[in-house]
C-alpha cells in the first residue's frame, strides 16, 4: 500500500515512536479497553488520571485503524450544521453537544501541549471550501449559525479563499479558526505514551475473541490470556468486528483514500500558505493539506485502486492537482492508502450501554480525532460517577442499519465511478 510497508504516510513519518508490548499473563483491572486508536487511548489516559487501572488491548499495533490513516484535520463540530444538531438532540443535549464539540480542537491541542506530543501540530484553522455556488450558499447558512453563537468562524469570498488556498478553483469558503491539523499517527502514539505515563497498560498483537460475564465482572478472553475487568469499553469504531453481536451493523462503512506527493519544497510555498487543512462541499468529498515536509496530501471517498505510482487513483490524483493547481508540474507521488469510516444515518455518533458496565462510542462519521478524544474523556467520567445526562449526547439503545452492507457496496461502486469520471 505504501513505499514504507506501513499503513499510511503518517505511519512512516510520525516522530513519536511506535509502541509494542505483548500481553504476558492474565490480569485484573478496573477497565479493559478494546482498540488502540484515539478512543481507546484517550479512555485509558483519562481513566488512569482519575485513578482507575486500565488495560488497552490492540489486535495489531497502535493506530492501526483509521486513527493512523486519518486525514489529520482537527475539526470542531460534526458534519451537521448547529440547527440540525439541536433538532435531533433537543435543546439540552444539542447545546451541550455543540459546546463540547466546538471546544474539541482546544481539548486536543491542550493534550498535545501538556504531553509535548510531537505530531506536526498547526492551529491555523481549517477551510471548508465551496466546490460550487450552491456549496457556498450552504456555507453561508452554516456561518450565520456559528456567528450567532459567537464562534470564531469566518465566511470568505472567492478571491479571499483563493489567497488562502493558492488556487481559484473554489467559490468561497468557511474558515474555522478553532481547528487545525496534526500528523494523526503522531498524535495517536503520543496519546499512548501519555496513557502509559499515567499508569495505563497497553498490549499489542492481542486479539479479543469473546466477552463473558462472570457475576459482576467481565472476562475478556484473548488469544494471549484473560483480562478480568469491572468495566469494558469497546473503542473499535469503523474497525468493529463480530466481537459483540450486530455492533458492526449500526453504521454504514465507507472507505476514504489519500495519496501523498513527494516533498515539493519551495514550489508548494503558496499552497495553503498557513497550512490549513481543506475539505470541500462536494457530495463525494475532496480533501487537501500540506504537511510539515511540503508534501501535498489529496484524498476522497473510496479505496485506492492501484498504488502511489500507477493505476486509477494515481491518475485521479494527478488530474485533481492539475485542476486545482495548473502551474504545478512534474508531480510524483510516494504514498497511497485508505481507511474505513463509520457513517450513521443521521451523521451523529452514538454512545451505547451494551450490557452492565459495557460501553462503546461509535459512528464518528469521519471526525475521529476530536470525537475519539472527547469520548475517551467521557467514558472515564461515566465510569467514575458522571450522570448520563451530563454526557455530550444521550446513551441510546443499539439500533442496526439493515441496509448497511448493501449501501457500503453501492457507495464503493459510486466512489470508484467518481474516480474514473474525474480521471478522464
Amino acid at each position: 500500500m505504501t513505499a514504507h510497508n506501513g499503513i499510511s504516510l503518517w505511519d512512516a513519518s510520525a516522530q513519536e515512536p511506535d509502541y509494542h508490548a505483548p500481553m504476558e499473563a492474565d490480569t485484573t483491572v478496573d477497565v479493559a479497553i478494546v482498540g488502540g486508536g484515539f478512543t481507546g487511548l484517550s479512555t485509558a489516559l483519562h481513566c488512569a488520571e482519575v485513578g482507575l487501572s486500565a488495560h488497552v488491548l490492540e489486535a495489531r499495533h497502535i493506530g492501526y485503524g483509521c486513527s493512523g490513516r486519518n486525514v489529520g484535520l482537527v475539526n470542531a463540530g460534526i458534519w451537521l450544521p448547529p440547527k440540525q444538531v439541536r433538532e435531533r438532540l433537543g435543546p439540552s443535549f444539542g447545546s451541550r453537544f455543540l459546546k463540547t464539540f466546538g471546544d474539541g480542537p482546544d481539548m486536543v491541542f491542550s493534550l498535545i501541549e501538556k504531553h509535548q506530543i510531537r505530531c506536526e501540530v498547526t492551529k491555523t484553522g481549517t477551510i471548508h471550501a465551496a466546490h460550487s455556488p450552491k456549496g457556498f450558499k450552504d456555507l453561508e447558512g452554516r456561518w450565520k449559525e456559528w456567528n450567532a453563537m459567537g464562534e470564531p468562524v469566518d465566511l470568505v469570498n472567492r478571491d479571499e479563499v483563493a489567497k488562502l488556498i493558492g488556487s481559484d478553483a473554489f467559490h468561497g469558503g468557511l474558515v474555522d479558526h478553532r481547528a487545525g491539523t496534526v500528523n494523526p499517527m503522531g498524535y495517536c502514539r503520543g496519546l499512548a505514551r501519555a496513557a502509559l505515563g499515567a499508569g495505563a497498560k497497553i498490549s499489542t498483537g492481542v486479539t479479543v475473541g469473546a466477552l463473558r460475564k462472570d457475576c459482576d465482572l467481565w472476562k475478556v478472553e484473548t488469544d494471549k490470556g484473560v483480562v478480568t475487568a469491572k468495566h469494558v469499553v469497546l473503542g473499535t469504531n469503523a474497525y468493529t468486528d463480530t466481537l459483540w453481536p450486530n455492533l458492526k451493523r449500526v453504521f454504514t462503512m465507507i472507505h476514504y483514500f489519500q495519496l501523498a506527493t513527494k516533498p515539493l519544497g519551495p514550489d508548494a510555498a503558496h499552497i495553503l500558505a498557513g497550512r490549513q487543512g481543506l475539505w470541500d462541499t462536494g457530495q463525494i468529498m475532496f480533501s487537501l493539506r500540506r504537511d510539515a515536509h511540503d508534501r501535498l496530501i489529496i484524498g476522497s471517498m473510496g479505496k485506492v485502486v492501484g498504488d502511489a505510482t500507477s493505476g486509477l487513483s494515481h491518475r485521479w490524483a494527478r488530474k485533481q492537482l492539475a485542476r486545482v493547481f495548473p502551474d504545478l508540474t512534474g508531480i510524483e507521488f510516494e504514498e497511497a492508502w485508505h481507511g474505513q469510516i463509520a457513517m450513521t444515518p443521521d451523521h451523529l455518533p452514538r454512545i451505547y450501554n451494551l450490557d452492565d458496565n459495557l460501553y462503546t462510542a461509535i459512528g464518528y462519521n469521519g471526525r475521529g480525532i476530536t470525537t475519539g478524544t472527547i469520548f475517551g474523556k467521557s467514558m472515564a467520567g461515566l465510569l467514575t460517577g458522571m450522570a448520563p445526562e451530563d454526557l455530550p449526547l444521550p446513551i441510546t439503545k443499539m439500533s442496526t442499519v439493515p441496509s448497511a452492507p448493501i449501501m457500503s457496496r453501492l457507495y464503493e461502486t459510486a466512489f470508484t465511478a467518481n474516480q474514473v469520471l474525474k480521471s478522464i
